[in-house]
């Protein structure tokens, strides 16, 4: 008898059609987010769950699902595991690394120059016909090329940035991490230092870390402080590693000179967050693997990641901690 699982999506049919030759399947099949009692009923009686939703995996969820076995997240991050109630219940929880670094360093690379050049600004600017002609400095931005970048954070998206910014920029490259990569810094020339280090130097900070006890609020007023007066401040790791009021003040007072942000404490923003009344600020709405490409590659990997897990295999991508 084939196990049961759940999806908590649509997914593209060449991907449903896979996990149904191994498992019986039900499926969500609306577009919109399921809530947490939504899902319990649906996890009632299921071994398996495709999940895609940032719904937290937590003890109030799994008593609902006294069969499941394997959570499949369809995310390289996976903050939302309750991970000691999950080793608790010896329940395997996987996601989705590599398949989304390339775009997701597309987009921070987009964001760098997007703030530095002011890019989103001066098109809202040129749209509501507010060229000119005669506007000399008013327009100037800051370079990316030949600047340097500092990485907080040298996981493999660290990586893909650090070559792209070194090798296509000819950046001066710094990260800090807890532990030195030298592959890398033989491999792209960039430097280990200390995170003040990095902080006072980088004329751009990019943040890459996963949310953790310990990286929560890594990045508060003492770091803003910390940062040169005109450094651009990159984040699309998550809204949590930031405190976010204190970055707010840091833009607002001119503490730092500008921000690219994919990630928010609150998603999607309030519509009355300060965020938005700021010019020197480019929003991006958590969209650091959307391309249909990698969306595509997501689903499949989790698919596969949730069929290995069942089967028993070691081909799933298990997240460390629940190894």
């Amino acid at each position: 008898m084939k196990p049961l699982v759940f999806v908590d999506r649509r997914l593209p049919l060449e991907v449903l059609q896979y996990i149904e030759e191994h498992c019986t399947v039900k499926t969500w099949g609306k577009d919109e987010e399921r809530n947490p009692e939504q899902l319990r009923h649906y996890l009632q009686d299921v071994v398996g769950f495709f999940n895609s939703s940032s719904v937290p995996i937590d003890s109030k969820l799994l008593d609902c699902a006294p069969n499941l076995k394997v959570v499949s997240t369809m995310s390289v991050g996976y903050n939302h595991f309750d991970l000691d109630a999950m080793k608790r219940r010896n329940i395997i929880g996987t996601h989705t690394p590599y398949v989304l670094d390339d775009t997701v360093a597309d987009l921070v690379i987009g964001l760098m120059l997007s703030t530095a050049r002011r890019i989103a600004e001066l098109d809202t600017y040129i749209k509501a016909g507010n060229w000119k002609g005669n506007e000399g400095k008013k327009l100037f931005g800051v370079d990316v090329h030949h600047q340097k970048l500092g990485i907080i954070g040298m996981g493999r998206i660290g990586e893909v940035i650090a070559k792209r910014a070194a090798l296509g920029f000819d950046m001066d490259v710094m990260y800090y991490n807890r532990s030195r990569k030298p592959e890398v810094e033989a491999q792209y020339g960039v430097t280990y230092v200390s995170m003040q280090h990095l902080l006072e130097q980088a004329d751009f900070v990019v943040l890459m870390l996963p949310l953790t006890a310990e990286s929560r609020n890594i990045i508060g007023q003492e770091q803003f402080a910390s940062m040169k007066k005109n450094a651009i401040f990159i984040n699309t790791s998550r809204g949590g590693t930031v405190v976010e009021q204190h970055l707010i003040e840091a833009l607002q007072q001119g503490i730092i000179g500008g921000a690219g942000l994919d990630v928010f404490e609150q998603e999607p923003l309030p519509s009355d967050h300060p965020f938005l009344t700021l010019s020197n600020v480019v929003l991006t709405p958590h969209i650091g693997s959307a391309t249909e490409a990698t969306r595509y590659n997501m689903a499949k990997i989790a698919a596969q990641n949730l069929v290995h897990a069942l089967q028993g295999n070691d081909k799933a991508y298990v997240v460390k901690e629940l190894l």
